[in-house]
């Protein structure tokens, strides 16, 4: 039986990156909401092998741009796993790769809404059931971010979730809440070809000093860590998983 560490939300976690955390969170005692907007069935997946594991997991389905969706997913993950210890803010879309010239101001939008917004509403509601003030028991968010936010990619809203990240772990450090990001490099996900780009990683892997690409794990391993009793005076922190680029 595995020990348990409460009940951690993971936003797109039906591939990739969210998949990865909640996979290594579920065999680290978590009871895992697994949250996706697309890829039921992968998702579903995902909170059987975690339940086969021994563990605990419900797959959640959630817009991240529907405000309703999002309370939902919180009040279901507090309804069949127990209180919320933790949150993942992961859920992202690209808008595909483009110039600036070729930007719509609707995938913007549409960008910026899942992205920002609705990581800010994620977070609120895990403040809300998490902070001391609110008479919750504390807990951990982690965001994640990107490398492209830094070295000058257009990634304008994981530009927005680093300055949330910093902001928010101050708001609540006397709360009880450590809040801090991951800010992934060129990781092996199907983000790449699912934006038609299939061949990105290997054509960028001589710019990165390690000369290859990430991998899901790899990301994951940090997450748990900056939610772990470990990283207990890591806040507001954005930890770079990029293998040098």
């Amino acid at each position: 039986m595995l020990s348990n560490q409460g009940t951690l939300v993971v936003t797109g976690a039906s591939r990739g990156i969210g998949a990865a955390i909640a996979e290594l969170a579920g065999a680290r005692g978590y009871s895992v909401a697994v949250n996706f907007a697309t890829g039921a069935a992968q998702a579903r997946a995902i909170a059987e092998k975690i339940e086969s594991g021994g563990g605990r997991a419900r797959s959640i389905h959630a817009d991240l741009s529907c405000e309703e969706d999002i309370v939902r997913l919180f009040e279901t993950a507090d309804r069949e796993l127990g209180p919320i210890k933790a949150l993942v803010n992961n859920a992202a879309i690209t808008g595909g790769f483009s110039r600036v010239e070729s930007v719509t101001a609707e995938a913007l939008a549409q960008v910026m809404t899942v992205n920002v917004t609705g990581a800010f509403l994620c977070a609120r509601e895990a403040v809300r059931r998490m902070s001391t003030k609110h008479g919750g028991a504390g807990g951990a968010i982690v965001n994640v971010s990107s490398r492209a936010a830094r070295i000058g990619s257009a990634a304008a809203s994981k530009g927005a979730i680093d300055s949330f990240t910093i902001g928010l772990a101050r708001e609540v450090a006397t709360e009880g809440i450590r809040v801090s990001a991951v800010a992934p490099g060129l990781i092996e996900t199907g983000l790449h070809a699912a934006n038609g780009a299939p061949d990105r990683l290997e054509r960028l892997a001589k710019s990165i000093p390690k000369q290859r690409s990430g991998k899901p794990h790899e990301v994951a391993e940090a997450v748990l860590w900056l939610l772990s009793p470990a990283a207990s005076y890591a806040t507001g922190a954005i930890l770079e998983i990029s293998g040098g680029r």
